[in-house]
């Protein structure tokens, strides 16, 4: 499913023209995010179902999301670099949409999933804090010499026929949410993106793979093909995972060019140094089946 079928950039043209009669400014040290893209030749970019923005730390991946997530208005969680001069550059971009883009749309980036697995930690500390605490209770009530007196009483009453017709350890669990099941950041993080992305809508992914292992990302990869092939989802995505960049049939923007053009994923630099390190390390991988 097509959902934003194109966008455009700001061309060194339009830039000069912000610098020469937009702006009055000279005190800022950065006008962030203009100068990013002219140098790139890089200003009409048209989707596919699945499209990916690859290339190098700080050629303008996460950028180029926040940009597309800012003009379309999509939902987002975590705060990121809004410069003096952001909402000014995203005005002057334009986005072709193909069909109105969904209210579940959203931008998920490699800081909301980081919050999600603190708010687990965090969430997780303060049950078994809370057990601690109902330990004492327990031991407390059950062997009280409380007499109900008043309906005052009442509520004291209740846990003191709990805890002298339970078990410790029914009664915490009666008085107790039960724990948040405790995975490994991996497992919970993957688990975020398939709680996170429905059927019917747009997404905007940072660097997704950040917390997952390679067997996790594999999964990711085979999760968003068939949410892209079968629940009418749009994705475009920022990586460097060699996994997902083997999507198939993904568009690729190869930003390591000049000008910035599509490759195929074999083609890449990142994926090129994995198979060059991997056949330097062949012989290695016969003799452990050997």
């Amino acid at each position: 499913m097509i959902y934003l079928n194109g966008f455009t950039i700001p061309d060194e043209s339009a830039e000069w023209n912000f610098f020469v009669y937009g702006t009055k400014e000279s005190c800022f040290n950065t006008y962030y995010p203009y100068q990013i893209f002219p140098k790139m030749e890089f200003e009409k970019m048209t989707f596919e179902t699945v499209t990916i923005f690859y290339g190098g730390n700080g050629t303008g991946k996460t950028t180029l999301l926040n940009i597309i997530a800012e003009k379309l208005r999509l939902t987002r969680n975590a705060v990121f670099n809004r410069s003096s001069f952001f909402e000014r550059y995203v005005s002057s971009c334009r986005a072709d949409i193909e069909k109105t883009i969904p209210n579940a749309s959203r931008i998920i980036t490699s800081d909301d999933v980081f919050d999600y697995l603190i708010d687990l930690r965090n969430l997780n500390d303060s049950i078994h804090s809370k057990r601690a605490e109902l330990f004492e209770d327990y031991i407390e009530n059950r062997h009280s010499n409380f007499r109900f007196r008043t309906m005052e009483d009442y509520e004291r009453l209740k846990k003191v026929n709990q805890a002298r017709s339970k078990t410790k350890s029914k009664y915490v669990k009666a008085n107790l949410i039960n724990n948040v099941r405790e995975y490994s950041n991996g497992e919970s993080a993957f688990k975020f993106f398939t709680e996170k992305i429905k059927e019917n809508a747009l997404y905007l992914l940072d660097e997704p793979e950040n917390s997952l292992s390679p067997k996790r990302q594999i999964e990711l990869a085979q999760f968003i093909e068939e949410a892209a092939r079968f629940y009418r989802c749009q994705f475009i995505i920022s990586t460097h995972s060699p996994f997902l960049l083997a999507l198939p049939y993904a568009k690729i923007y190869n930003l390591d060019l000049v000008p910035v053009t599509t490759s195929k994923w074999t083609e890449l630099e990142n994926v090129q140094t994995y198979f060059r390190f991997f056949e330097k390390h062949r012989q290695d991988f016969i003799n452990s089946f050997i």
